[in-house]
């Protein structure tokens, strides 16, 4: 069954049909500067209705920006939502049209100043599937040259640079609470032990993709 992003594998469709929920009228709920809420009715697979309520979203990147002596770059930010600042990777959603390489490459440099030299894509994750489509992209650079950040208006961004074990130790005290960034910690974790890969690639070469 293909996922709201496009991902997924036909061959399992067949088994997951008792799973399946469908559309039987969608409305636009709510639509503001950034949130685009639905209200859908849907045909439950047992023959029931029900109702489901969910954010669309451009999808997003997410970048583990690695510098030559091993220190990673993250930011600290307030969430307003939250009420209080949050260490996380950098990261921003797609503008439209963009694709999720370039968005990730505009999104390290525009937050951080930073430019990579190589880059890697290690997959996709969903952080709010139960009320959202959104999903973020998870993207590694390194050889990092530091120029100009350019951030956005309203944008207040402090810049960190951290080890991999200082970092491990605030996921571990239940300090760092951003889902994103912990599952970018446990992909950096698992690529450095050689139990996961990463296939790098020049930026010049991602760069002309379309």
């Amino acid at each position: 069954m293909a996922l709201p992003d496009g991902t997924g594998d036909s061959q399992h469709a067949a088994p997951e049909a008792h799973l399946v929920e469908r559309t039987l009228s969608s409305k636009q709920a709510y639509v503001g500067h950034f949130l685009d809420v639905r209200a859908d009715k849907i045909a439950l697979p047992d023959g029931g209705e029900a109702s489901r309520e969910y954010i669309v979203h451009p999808g997003a990147v997410v970048i583990v920006p690695m510098l030559d002596d091993g220190r990673l770059v993250l930011e600290r930010q307030y969430r307003y939502p939250l009420q209080q600042v949050l260490l996380e990777f950098p990261a921003g959603k797609l503008d439209p049209g963009e694709s999720r390489v370039v968005a990730a490459m505009r999104e390290l440099a525009e937050e951080t100043g930073y430019r990579a030299a190589e880059w890697a894509c290690a997959g996709v994750l969903h952080n709010a599937a139960a009320y959202s489509n959104e999903f973020i992209e998870i993207w590694f650079a390194r050889g990092l040259t530091l120029g100009e950040r350019q951030l956005d208006y309203g944008e207040l961004i402090d810049l960190c640079l951290m080890q991999e074990s200082e970092l491990d130790s605030l996921a571990a005290r239940g300090e760092l609470t951003d889902a994103k960034t912990l599952i970018c910690l446990l992909w950096l974790q698992k690529w450095r032990s050689g139990q996961w890969t990463l296939d790098w690639q020049p930026t010049a070469k991602l760069a002309s993709c379309p």
